[in-house]
Order: C-alpha cells, then sequence, then structure tokens
C-alpha cells in the first residue's frame, strides 16, 4: 500500500511520515502491524473528541440513513446544518449569530475576506507576520513567507502586514482597511499568545477606524484553550469568526460566523456572493452538532486546563527551553531545530504521535484529543523525556 500511495496519491512533502492505518480509536491511531501510537496531535487539532468518538459515530449513522447531499448550500432546509447553526449562535456573543457553512479552514477565510471585502466597500486587508490561515490562493496573500508565496504570484493585492502583540503596528489600521485578519494564538509562528490585552486594542482600532476584526480560531476553538472559542479568553469579540478543524471531530469542515446584517450582504448584489455544493453538509453538521453538544454538556472544556497543568509539571527537561500555548494547544520550544526534529521522528519510533510546527523549527506540537486521560498524558510524557535522555 505505501507503494501505491508514494505512486497514485499527491505528495506535500517529499519524506512522508507513511504509517500505514489500519483503524484509530480513542487517544490511539493503529497501524496494520497492530501497533498502537499514542495519538498526541488529534490530525492537528482536528479530532477534538478522540478517534470514532461514540456519539459523533452515532449521529453520522443515523444522519447517513436519513439523506446525504440532497441540494448545493443554502437552498433547502436541513434540520442537522439549522440545528447546528442555532446552538453555535446560542453559545456566541452578540453580533456573532449567522453562520455560513463550508468544506474547509481555508475556505472559510475566503469567505471571510469575500465578506468584509463587501460589507466595507474597502479592499485594504490586514493580517499578521508569520500567520498562516490556510493555503488557497486568497489564504495564500495573507502569509509574509515569500518563499512560500513566489512561486504562485501574482495573489491578492493590497495585503499588509503587522507583527502579532506589537501596539504601534496598529496605527497601519486606517479608514482603508476592511479588515484586519487575525489568528487568536498564532499557530504555524509557535502557538504565540497575545499579550497586554492586545487583541482589545487591535479591536478599538478596528472599531474605531471602521474596518473589521477576523479571528481565526480554527486551530484554537471547540475548547482546546478552555474556552468554547479562544477569543473568550481575551475579552476581544469579533466582527467574523472563523472556526473549523475541531469542529466535527475529523470530519471536513469549516465555517464563518457574522451578524445577519452583515452576513445578508453575501446573498444580494450579486445573489449568490459566495457558494458552495457540500457547504453545510448534512452528515458534517450531523457529527458537527454532536460534538458541539459532547463539550457544552461535560466537563471536557475546563478540564483542558487542568491537563494543561499537567502536561508542565511532567515535560521539564533541559532540552525543552519554553512551552508555548494554553489548554492542549502546547508547543514544546526545544534547545534546537535539531533536537525538535529528532524529537519527532525518535517518539514516532516509540508509538507517540508529536509534530513539527509550520514555521517555528525549534517547535514540537502537542494538541491531543480533549478526551486525553491523565494516564495517557503521563505515558506520553514518560516517553518524550526518555527520548530526550537519549539524545
Amino acid at each position: 500500500m505505501k507503494n501505491d500511495f508514494l505512486k497514485y496519491q499527491a505528495q506535500t512533502s517529499p519524506y512522508p511520515l507513511g504509517m500505514e492505518i489500519s483503524h484509530a480509536k480513542g487517544s490511539y491511531i493503529y497501524d496494520t502491524k497492530g501497533n498502537a501510537h499514542l495519538d498526541f496531535v488529534a490530525g492537528i487539532s482536528a479530532c477534538t473528541l478522540g478517534h470514532c468518538h461514540q456519539e459523533v459515530v452515532t449521529a453520522i449513522q443515523e444522519q447517513t440513513e436519513k439523506y446525504m447531499h440532497v441540494m448545493v448550500y443554502g437552498e433547502y432546509v436541513q434540520s442537522p446544518a439549522t440545528n447546528y447553526t442555532k446552538l453555535l449562535a446560542e453559545n456566541l456573543p452578540d453580533p456573532l449569530e449567522v453562520t455560513y457553512l463550508v468544506n474547509s479552514g481555508t475556505e472559510a477565510i475566503e469567505g471571510a475576506l469575500k465578506l468584509a471585502r463587501r460589507f466595507t466597500g474597502r479592499s485594504q486587508i490586514i493580517a499578521a507576520k508569520t500567520a498562516y490561515h490556510g493555503n488557497t490562493m486568497g489564504s495564500l496573500s495573507l502569509m509574509d513567507f515569500e518563499e512560500r508565496k513566489s512561486v504562485f504570484r501574482p495573489l491578492l493585492p493590497d495585503i499588509y502586514h503587522i507583527t502579532f502583540n506589537k501596539k504601534k503596528d496598529l496605527e497601519k489600521i486606517t479608514t482603508k482597511t476592511a479588515c484586519v485578519i487575525l489568528e487568536t494564538i498564532q499557530g504555524g509562528a509557535g502557538f504565540i499568545e497575545p499579550k497586554n490585552d492586545y487583541l482589545q486594542k487591535v479591536r478599538k482600532r478596528c472599531t474605531a477606524m471602521g474596518a473589521l476584526l477576523i479571528l481565526d480560531e480554527i486551530q484554537p476553538g471547540f475548547g482546546r484553550t478552555g474556552k468554547l472559542f479562544a477569543f473568550e479568553n481575551y475579552n476581544c469579540i469579533p466582527d467574523i469568526l472563523v472556526i473549523g478543524k475541531g469542529m466535527a471531530s475529523g470530519m471536513p469542515v469549516g465555517a464563518f460566523t457574522a451578524s445577519k446584517d452583515m452576513m445578508d450582504s453575501l446573498s444580494e448584489h450579486p445573489k449568490m456572493g459566495h457558494i458552495t455544493t457540500f457547504g453545510g453538509h448534512p452528515v458534517i453538521a450531523a457529527s458537527s452538532l454532536a460534538t458541539l453538544k459532547v463539550l457544552l454538556n461535560t466537563s471536557l472544556i475546563e478540564d483542558t486546563l487542568k491537563k494543561e497543568v499537567l502536561f508542565r509539571e511532567l515535560l521539564i527537561h533541559s532540552k525543552i527551553k519554553e512551552i508555548r500555548g494554553k489548554g492542549l494547544m502546547l508547543a514544546l520550544i526545544m534547545d534546537s531545530p535539531e533536537t525538535a526534529n529528532n524529537l519527532v521522528l525518535r517518539a514516532s519510533e516509540e508509538k507517540l504521535i508529536l509534530f513539527w510546527l509550520l514555521f517555528e523549527n525549534k517547535a514540537v506540537r502537542i494538541t491531543p484529543p480533549l478526551t486525553i486521560s491523565e494516564e495517557e498524558i503521563r505515558r506520553g510524557c514518560a516517553t518524550i523525556l526518555k527520548v530526550l535522555n537519549g539524545m
């Protein structure tokens, strides 16, 4: 199978990890040789409730027996999507009341950018340096890494950059700015949190200039930081919220949420200002709804902070210089890129799944399912320390 994988399936890098998967359950992924691999990554923060959570599986199975795709997005009333967006609105602050369901995080970013330009009538977009919002052409345009952008130019025009957590840069937000788009916690840059009320200051400047604030919660959303959404930790409500990844416990999904007045601007002049065939797919929506219900009706969200404390207590080593992030969105900052790379690879040999971050080459990702147990955390951390001691 691995040979066919390399021959027929398009690759994202020259050296994929190439584990052959048999099945997955809870906090473990099983390979075709029968080995159980403890998952500290959760499909890059996607498998919020672990692998094959029974309530999610049941919701998917029940929905597939009723109907799957029946019509392009927005035409028919389908209870999974309607019930999901209603429950989401009930758990979001004003003015976040209407949600547009799409198929991935990067598509949600594209929709949010279109909405901001459409609603404000402005073209200028401000993003943060070292940010990552996806890889489609619009999302890629937001990135400031020229080595990743140059071969795909020309990209979206009128994009400018500010430095995350730098108050002085907020002067670049003006009456020409359609929107400022930020990750609530910078992901690929190394899980960098906002400091000194930074997001509140961005919010204030955007409001003063008539610019919209878009917060990208594709990674930290859905309980990963001890709140349903990370912006709740920083007392800052965006005009547009972008979500995805952990929203459906491993199913492909994305969405953006705004006020009804704002979202209605996509439905006229022109009609169908944003369209998607499979957005709001009933099976995906059923999975999203089941995931949200579990999060709201259990202690999993508040437990992420207790589990963060355990990780920080256990992962003390001379090669670990810092642990960044919040809740179960953590990054080990190692003493060198070589240490980080070797830790990921050697941990894999010990049947522990870790992963890299996109831009910070000294970082190792720890984003396990929120359902991970204390015993599993202890076991995985012991493996990390064993690997580091052997270097």
